[in-house]
């Protein structure tokens, strides 16, 4: 979970005019101060242009189940009838937890919106057990294009993001438009947001073009505030992962896991971390170095670069690990307490 930026006007009474804290890098401007239905209509203009200058044949929204991206598929809800090929796009990585995944057909179903679920061509547990070699290039068919637990640092988040959330995406791309790129554009609708993280205040756009896929984030201008009062506003249903863990739970592939974030999962969900575990066993069993999930490989270093880019769709991945163990602190304070099951999808509200 990355570092957070509040406004000042984060208190404010509900209605009032908030803005983002700092001017992201990629803005051309500071977002001026709005109120929560300003900020709802620069969503609906910042569609309006993309469909506008690109000939778009499928919208698609991405809803990896966390209470951000309920937010981003409420408002885009409408947009997804103009063709066959418009749907809700989740990506199952294999190595999230079920949970979230059924959260996700949950508010699907409940909405009356259609689903896919994409899953990537190599499973974590391959890439994990040196399985997947390389299909291209002088290795090809020779070495293995990862091996083992991926941790901090290095290209560990950029191998699993490529192959466990973008090559789906691109495949599904390709399944739509095929090689009508410069004809045809997929519009991917994301929940990016300048103030969720310093990752996303450097690098996410309102517009992004990438060959034949058109990345648009609407609620790019949100700020945390104004996330809230919308959620409030329209009662959207929460992810219990998300209240649990503070994160949507999607991927828990390690890259970047915090100290005892394993435990924590064990607490709240047991077979994901049954699973992960079971998983570190036959790393270990067959001689990988590096066969515990969340640590740094044994004898690696972090070459990532500062403010390089981990991957349009990992919002909340942190640049180091490192941090306070949760668990053991809620034990301290007496909170170990499971929470109650969330109550399921309302029926879908319309936006005002």
């Amino acid at each position: 979970m990355g570092r957070r930026y509040v406004s000042n006007l984060a208190e404010m009474l509900p209605g009032m005019p908030d803005a983002v804290a700092k001017q992201p890098v990629k803005a051309a401007a500071p977002p001026p101060a709005r109120t929560l239905d300003q900020a709802i209509a620069r969503s609906h203009d910042i569609i309006a242009e993309a469909l506008d200058r690109y000939p778009i044949v499928a919208r698609q929204a991405l809803f990896s189940g966390g209470n951000d991206s309920a937010v981003l598929l409420h408002l885009v809800h409408s947009y997804l009838d103009s063709s066959p090929h418009d749907a809700v796009v989740h990506v199952n990585t294999g190595i999230g937890i079920e949970e979230t995944r059924q959260h996700v057909r949950d508010v699907a179903g409940a909405w009356n919106l259609p689903l896919r679920e994409l899953h990537p061509r190599d499973s974590y547990d391959d890439l994990v057990l040196g399985r997947v070699l390389a299909r291209t290039g002088p290795n090809a068919g020779k070495r293995p294009v990862w091996k083992g637990f991926p941790g901090p640092g290095g290209d560990s988040h950029k191998v699993m993001y490529r192959r466990l959330k973008d090559e789906p995406l691109q495949r599904n791309r390709a399944a739509i438009i095929g090689g009508r790129g410069r004809r045809e554009k997929v519009l991917y609708l994301a929940g990016m947001r300048w103030d969720e993280s310093e990752r996303r205040m450097r690098n996410a756009e309102e517009i992004d073009p990438e060959g034949g896929i058109i990345w648009c984030s609407p609620i790019v201008h949100f700020t945390n505030a104004q996330m809230a009062e919308y959620r409030r506003r329209f009662h959207l249903p929460r992810n219990p992962v998300a209240e649990h863990l503070h994160m949507s739970g999607e991927c828990e592939c390690g890259c970047f896991a915090k100290e005892g974030e394993l435990d924590e999962i064990e607490f709240f969900y047991p077979k994901t971390a049954y699973r992960i575990r079971s998983l570190e066993k036959k790393a270990e069993a067959a001689g990988i170095t590096a066969c515990k999930w969340g640590q740094r490989p044994p004898g690696s270093r972090d070459t990532a670069k500062p403010g390089s880019i981990a991957g349009r769709l990992c919002s909340k991945c942190p640049s180091a690990g490192g941090q306070t163990d949760l668990l053991d602190l809620w034990a301290k304070q007496g909170l170990l307490t499971p929470a109650p099951a969330c109550p399921p999808a309302p029926a879908l509200p319309q936006v005002a």
